[in-house]
């Protein structure tokens, strides 16, 4: 059994895939995305799996663990512990929070326009009037990767990760790492942490 948790507009094939979304709900959202109707999409609390312990192979998350609150952190970390078979994996990634930061205050404060979040300004990278998703500008994609694009529900970030911290959860839940990457979110955005860690 393998989960593929807050996929959002982007379900796997042969993965339950576990979204607040339906895949009605991703087809209204992502008109210009083909969703098959052979994808599984179960909208399970993320924080009570209703599956058995040991249950789960493998769980992946790609840019979710941001949007916990911190209240809900330790229910998710413990949760998908619980699941996991021993040997199980989760591959995770998160904005690298720290290097945003760096990003951020090295980034030009060159603010247009209140943010919008209508149809056009979506589709146009509107932002806060930068109508682009390059880092060299404080109020447009670097705001959102700290602050999430607030452009529909659980589309906000609650909660910051960086290598250290990631590293003292997999400790204080005894997984190993099995591999660390660096890259960026679509090749040129977010700086990102990915872990992929086993459950003992």
């Amino acid at each position: 059994m393998r989960l593929n948790i807050g996929c959002g507009g982007s379900p796997l094939p042969d993965y339950i895939n576990v979204d607040m979304d339906t895949i009605d709900d991703l087809r209204r959202r992502y008109p210009n995305k083909t969703f098959s109707d052979d994808l599984v999409i179960k909208n399970w609390d993320v924080l009570n799996l209703p599956l058995e312990a040991n249950s789960v192979d493998e769980i992946r998350t790609d840019s979710f663990i941001e949007h916990l609150r911190f209240v809900d952190e330790p229910k998710f970390f413990e949760g998908v512990k619980r699941v996991l078979k021993p040997g199980g994996t989760f591959n995770f990634s998160a904005p690298d929070f720290e290097e945003v930061c760096r990003m951020w205050l090295a980034a030009k404060d060159d603010w247009k326009e209140f943010y919008r979040d209508d149809a056009e300004a979506i589709a146009t990278e509107h932002w806060f009037g930068n109508y682009s998703s390059t880092l060299d500008n404080r109020w447009g994609y670097l705001t959102t990767s700290i602050f999430g694009n607030q452009n529909g529900e659980g589309q906000f970030h609650t909660n910051a990760y960086t290598e250290e911290k990631i590293r003292a959860i997999c400790k204080l839940l005894d997984f190993k790492i099995e591999e660390f990457e660096r890259y960026k979110w679509k090749g040129d955005r977010d700086p990102m942490l990915r872990f992929v860690v086993s459950k003992r």
